[in-house]
C-alpha cells in the first residue's frame, strides 16, 4: 500500500484556510500514487481549539466544511481529523471516499495532564474501529487510531491487530518539548512490534501560542524499524510504500500473535472492534485506486525518504524556537517585532531568534543605556544588531531615571537606594519599548529566561514587559549553549555568520542596574540553580530529594522558597514556547496564595 502523511501547519480557528491546506496535500498524494493520506489530529480547525469548542456555530462550521471536502474526494481515501459534534464532541478521524464521508472512527483516551483537558470538549469514543481498503494488490484491514490511543498499550492498536489490521494509523497534535521526536518515535517501534502491524504516525507542524507541534512524522514496519521519515519543524508531504503482506506472513510464524490464539473473546469477551464499511477493492476500479498509481513506478521495497533527526540537541531547540516565533508573529498578524538589547546573553539569543526567523526587515532593536550600562555592553549590543542587519533605537534613559528621582525624591527622603531604584531602570525601558509598539504596531518581545522566571529575577511591568517571551521555558544554561550554536559553523547555512560577540558569551551574566551588580550576587550560580530547578519545576521533586541529591540544602531552601513566591509574577508574564517537558503556564498550575512550604 502507498501512504501519504500530510504533515501540516493548521491555524486554530481558520477551517477554510486549514480545508485548503488539506485539498492541496489530498491532490499532491494522488499525484504521487498513494493509496491512502492521512492528515493530523484536529486538522480542519487546528488544535488545540480550546473553548471555541463550546460553540455550536464553530462546530457547525466545522462540520460543514468537513461534507464539502468529503464531496470533493475522489480517487484515494482521506482519513482527515475534525471535531463530531453528535449528542456530545468527539474527538474524531473521518474517512472521506468516493465523494462521501465513508466512517467516522472517535478518540477513546482523553489526555488530561500537562497541557491537555480534553476531557473539558470531548467525550471518549467506544472502542477500536477498523476499516477494509482496497489498494493495487487487494484489500488490507487498516485500524485507526488518535494520538493517545496508541501511547496506551494494548487496546485499541492491540483489539485492532487481532482482527486482522496490519497497518495501525495515528493521527496525532503531539506537543514538542526538547528530545520528543525521538522518544515518540521509540515508542511507536514498541507497538509496532507488540501488534506485529506497521505503524503509520501522521503528526501535526508548527506554533500555536505557547504549544509547538513539531512534525517528525514517520511510518514503522512490523518490526518497529523507521522506514519513513519527514522533516522536523517544517511542513512535508511523506510518501511511503509498506509491505503489509510481510506483517501477514510474521503473524503466521509468531502464533503468540494470531487471532486464534489472543482472541478479544478469550480475554474480554466480545471483540468491542467496530468493523466500518469496508472500500471498494482497487482490482475492481473501486474508490481507493489513486488517480496517479497507474503511472506511478511500482516501488520494489517498502519505505520512504528517512529525514535525518536535527542534532544537536541545542540545533533541535533553535529551530523549534524559531518556528514557533514565526508562526505566533505570523499567524497574529504582526509585521514588525522589538526588543531591547541590552549586550546581554539573553537578548543577545532573542535577537538572533527573531532575525532567523523573520528576517532583519521585520526586527527592531532598542539600546537604553543608563548609567550603569557599561561601555563594553553597549558596543556589544550595536555590533550584534550591525552583524545581523536589524535596525537600531538609541534611547538614553538617564534623563528619564533623573527625573524620576526628582519626582520622588519628597516621598522617598532620608531612604537609602534599592531594589526600588533598580526597578525603576527596567520600567523605563518597559514604558519605551511598549511607547514604540503602540506608535507604530511592532510586537515587544520579552528576553527573561525560564531560570529568572523561575525565581521571580524579573521585573513586573519592566524585562517582563512584552507581547511574547521567546525563551520563556529556556533555562539559562541551555541559553549559553544556543549562543554557541548559533556561533558555530554549523548554523551559519543561509543565516549571519558568528554574529554575538564572544564577550557577550563570556561576561558574567548581570543586569547592570548598580555599580558592579552581578546576578550571583542573588542568586546561586546558573548551573547550580537549573540544577535544583528541574527537580522541582519539572521533575515535582521536594526538598528532601533535592537534598538526597547531594544539593546544597540552603541553596535548595532559598530556591523553593524563591519560586513559590514568584507564583503572581508568573502569571502576569507574557506567553512563550514550550520547549522542556514542564513549562510554566500551561503546564503547571499551581495557586498564587498558598502556604504550603513542604
Amino acid at each position: 500500500m502507498r501512504l501519504a502523511l500530510c504533515q501540516m501547519n493548521a491555524t486554530v480557528g481558520d477551517i477554510a484556510g486549514n480545508a485548503e491546506l488539506i485539498r492541496a496535500g489530498r491532490r499532491r498524494a494522488l499525484e504521487a500514487g498513494a493509496d491512502l493520506v492521512l492528515f493530523p489530529e484536529l486538522a480542519l480547525t487546528g488544535y488545540p481549539p480550546e473553548d471555541l469548542l463550546l460553540r455550536e456555530q464553530f462546530l457547525a462550521d466545522a462540520a460543514k466544511t468537513l461534507r464539502e471536502l468529503a464531496s470533493d474526494t475522489h480517487g484515494i481515501v482521506a482519513i482527515v481529523g475534525f471535531p463530531e459534534r453528535a449528542e456530545d464532541v468527539y474527538n474524531s478521524a473521518a474517512v472521506l471516499a468516493d465523494g462521501n464521508l465513508h466512517a467516522v472512527y472517535r478518540k477513546i483516551y482523553l489526555p488530561n495532564y500537562g497541557v491537555f483537558d480534553e476531557q473539558r470538549y470531548f467525550k471518549a469514543g467506544p472502542a477500536g474501529a477498523v476499516i477494509d481498503i482496497g489498494d493495487r494488490s487487494g484489500i488490507q484491514r487498516v485500524g485507526l487510531t488518535v494520538c493517545e490511543d496508541i501511547w496506551e498499550p494494548g487496546p485499541p492498536a492491540s483489539d485492532e491487530a487481532l482482527v486482522g489490521s496490519t497497518l495501525i494509523l495515528n493521527i496525532s497534535a503531539s506537543p514538542y518539548h526538547a528530545g520528543k521526536g525521538l522518544q515518540r518515535e521509540r515508542m511507536f517501534a514498541q507497538r509496532a512490534r507488540d501488534n506485529l502491524a506497521c505503524v503509520a504516525f501522521c503528526a501535526l507542524v508548527g506554533g500555536q501560542d505557547e504549544l509547538l507541534f513539531d512534525g517528525h512524522s514517520f511510518v514503522t514496519d512490523h518490526t518497529g524499524a523507521t522506514i519513513a521519515r519527514a522533516a522536523q519543524f517544517r511542513e512535508e508531504l511523506l510518501v511511503c510504500d509498506v509491505d503489509l503482506d510481510a506483517a501477514n506472513a510474521a503473524r503466521l510464524r509468531e502464533a503468540g500473535h494470531r487471532a486464534a490464539v489472543r482472541s478479544p473473546t478469550a480475554s474480554r469477551g466480545p471483540s468491542t472492534v467496530a468493523v466500518l464499511p469496508g472500500l471498494p477493492d482497487t482490482a475492481t476500479g473501486g474508490v481507493a485506486v489513486a488517480a496517479g498509481a497507474a503511472a506511478a513506478a511500482e516501488s520494489p521495497h517498502s519505505g520512504g525518504p528517512l529525514a535525518a533527526p536535527i542534532e544537536p540537541l541545542e540545533a533541535e531547540v533553535y529551530e523549534a524556537l524559531t518556528l514557533g516565533l514565526r508562526d505566533y508573529v505570523q499567524k497574529y498578524g504582526f509585521q514588525r517585532v522589538v526588543l531591547g538589547l541590552s549586550g546581554g546573553i539573553d537578548s543577545a539569543l532573542v535577537a538572533c531568534l527573531a532575525v532567523d526567523a523573520l528576517g532583519a526587515e521585520r526586527v527592531s532593536t532598542a539600546i537604553m543605556p543608563s548609567r550603569f550600562s557599561s561601555s563594553d555592553t553597549q558596543r556589544d549590543a550595536r555590533a550584534l544588531a550591525a552583524a545581523l542587519g536589524a535596525r537600531t533605537h538609541e534611547l538614553s534613559i538617564e534623563a528619564l531615571v533623573e527625573a524620576y528621582d526628582e519626582t520622588l525624591a519628597p516621598e522617598f527622603k532620608g531612604l537609602p537606594d534599592d531594589l526600588t531604584e533598580e526597578n525603576l531602570q527596567a520600567r523605563i525601558r518597559g514604558n519605551l519599548l511598549m511607547a514604540l509598539s503602540n506608535k507604530f504596531g511592532w510586537l515587544v518581545l520579552a528576553t527573561g529566561n525560564k531560570s529568572e522566571m523561575s525565581v521571580g529575577y524579573t521585573t513586573l511591568y519592566g524585562d517582563l514587559a512584552g507581547g511574547f517571551a521567546v525563551i520563556k521555558d529556556v533555562p539559562k544554561t541551555l541559553v549559553y549553549g544556543l549562543c554557541a550554536w548559533r556561533n558555530s559553523p554549523a548554523a551559519a547555512s543561509g543565516r549571519a555568520p558568528s554574529p554575538i560577540p564572544t564577550s557577550i558569551i563570556e561576561r558574567a551574566p548581570s543586569a547592570e542596574l548598580r555599580p558592579d551588580q552581578r546576578d550571583e550576587d542573588s542568586l546561586p550560580p546558573y548551573e547550580l540553580l537549573d540544577r535544583i530547578l528541574q527537580g522541582y519545576v519539572e521533575l515535582h521533586l521536594g526538598r528532601e530529594q533535592l537534598i538526597a541529591q547531594g544539593l546544597p540544602a540552603a541553596e535548595v531552601e532559598r530556591t523553593i522558597r524563591l519560586v513559590d513566591l514568584a507564583e503572581y509574577k508568573r502569571r502576569q508574564a507574557p506567553p512563550g514556547i514550550k520547549v522542556t517537558e514542564r513549562a510554566f503556564g500551561r503546564d503547571r498550575r499551581m495557586p498564587i496564595t498558598n502556604r504550603y512550604r513542604g
